[in-house]
């Protein structure tokens, strides 16, 4: 498992990149529908990054939801090289996991590009006018650290994004990198 840091390049107050993507049903979603602040997370099926917090995260998502924040899942991987993240195993992840929100496919790879997505998970607040408030990790725990899954920087900033406020702790995430179709590596991922 190899642990790359999300890159962080889109700045704060930079407004979200738009997007329009289908489910593993076809059905599309976009974040121009979003209504009131947004989290976009880059998350796929088998990455063990992912597969850690996907409890609390399924959890996190619900909570938040009720209180307004609309949230989009975006897979970016490669499907033909990670077939375990193809549209049909997604619909089973939603499932498994009890996501309640859009779990969409980029794949073309250029939401992830436009987002300087680099791993999974890779998660990015939004306030209620679709600026960025916050780019980076749900919390500090790591496969095997023994640190308690919370989401307690993400649960933050979806507060500050709630109350209109800034928020000043920018933590970068951690996880598995992107897997990126060889065409689409972005230059931070080349030697």
């Amino acid at each position: 498992m190899v642990r790359t840091l999300s890159t962080m390049q889109l700045e704060i107050g930079a407004s979200a990149p738009p997007f329009r993507l289908p489910d593993a049903r076809g059905r599309q979603h976009a974040l121009a529908d979003a209504k009131g602040p947004v989290l976009v997370a880059f998350i796929c099926n088998h990455c063990p990054f992912v597969k850690h917090i996907r409890e609390e995260f399924a959890k996190l998502t619900a909570e938040y939801a009720a209180k307004g924040v609309s949230v989009f899942g975006i897979n970016s991987n490669d499907t033909v090289a990670h077939p375990d993240d193809a549209p049909d195993r997604m619909l089973d992840e939603v499932t498994d996991a009890g996501y309640a929100f859009p779990y969409v496919v980029d794949e073309t790879q250029a939401v992830a590009k436009a987002y300087g997505a680099a791993c999974t998970p890779d998660f990015f607040v939004f306030d209620g006018a679709k600026k960025l408030v916050y780019r980076g990790q749900m919390d500090d725990s790591r496969p095997g650290n023994g640190k308690p899954v919370t989401g307690a920087d993400l649960r933050a900033a979806l507060d500050a994004a709630i109350a209109g406020k800034p928020v000043k702790d920018q933590k970068p995430s951690m996880g598995c990198n992107i897997k990126w179709k060889p065409k689409n590596e972005p230059a931070y991922f080349r030697p």
